[in-house]
């Protein structure tokens, strides 16, 4: 009985090891080819350049907006580049709104590799940005998409923005990946924290957030404690039938512009 326990233990400590090692992988899954602009040029789109604290070069794409109007920058998930949310930023152009899809390290052919601190450089880089193009922080609506939105909380923390989108956020990388591997003790093994929760307190802007109730990705308890945490002013739209990456397909983009609108427009 006592070997069949040690191989056990064994068993378990290789796969804790395996899971801690490669958990940068599990995390960031970047599509390191360069998007093309395509179709966008035609409605003003043009590619720039992000320079970081660091020193990197990120390609990135900026609409300027029509005078007057806010400016989305959109933080997107952990998955693709941002040629995979062309479709986003033509319904904000449709809106008359500016965006500057930012485009993190490690993803879109950009050098670097992704990590938490790596990120938080990246989305101030892109404000820095907005501001050295005379957009008003007031101005600008901070969309984080999934593994976005923890990089949007922690800088709408620190930097001033007009207002803050979450779509299918959560609470810290942490609690999202003890959801998928209940049998770690994840919160001790966890290097991008991307903790949510506690820093959200400090966002007094009006946010938005947005969920679906069959997320299998990020479970919508998270989102739900996240926005009970947050301080008004603040708006929930949680939809029953969506997962996690169809929320756009409900309406989602549209409850964004509308939320826009009425608070920066």
């Amino acid at each position: 009985m006592l070997p069949l326990v040690g191989y056990a233990l064994a068993a378990y400590a290789a796969i804790v090891a395996s899971l801690y090692l490669g958990q940068r992988r599990l995390l960031f899954h970047p599509d390191r080819s360069r998007p093309a602009l395509g179709a966008l040029a035609a409605i003003g789109v043009r590619e720039i350049t992000v320079v970081t604290a660091d020193g990197l070069t990120l390609l990135s794409w900026y609409l300027p907006p029509r005078e007057g109007r806010p400016v989305v920058l959109y933080c997107h998930g952990n998955g693709g580049h941002i040629g995979y949310r062309r479709e986003r930023l033509m319904r904000f152009a449709r809106a008359g709104y500016g965006a500057l899809f930012l485009e993190y390290r490690g993803y879109g052919g950009n050098p670097g590799l992704p990590c938490e601190a790596g990120l938080l450089a990246d989305a101030a880089a892109a404000l820095d940005f907005l501001a050295g193009e005379k957009v008003p922080a007031r101005r600008i609506a901070l969309y984080g998409e999934s593994l976005g939105t923890g990089v949007a909380v922690q800088v709408a923390a620190r930097r001033a923005v007009g207002a803050v989108i979450l779509e299918a956020p959560f609470t810290s990388i942490a609690a999202a990946a003890q959801f998928h591997y209940p049998f770690v003790p994840c919160p001790w093994l966890v290097r991008d924290r991307f903790a949510s929760l506690p820093l959200i307190e400090r966002i007094s802007v009006p946010k938005l957030i947005l969920h679906g109730e069959r997320d299998r990705v990020v479970p919508v308890h998270l989102g739900r404690m996240l926005f009970e945490r947050a301080p008004e002013p603040k708006q929930g739209w949680f939809v029953p039938q969506a997962g996690h990456g169809d929320l756009a397909d409900f309406g989602a983009l549209d409850v964004a512009v509308a939320f826009i609108e009425r608070h920066l427009g």
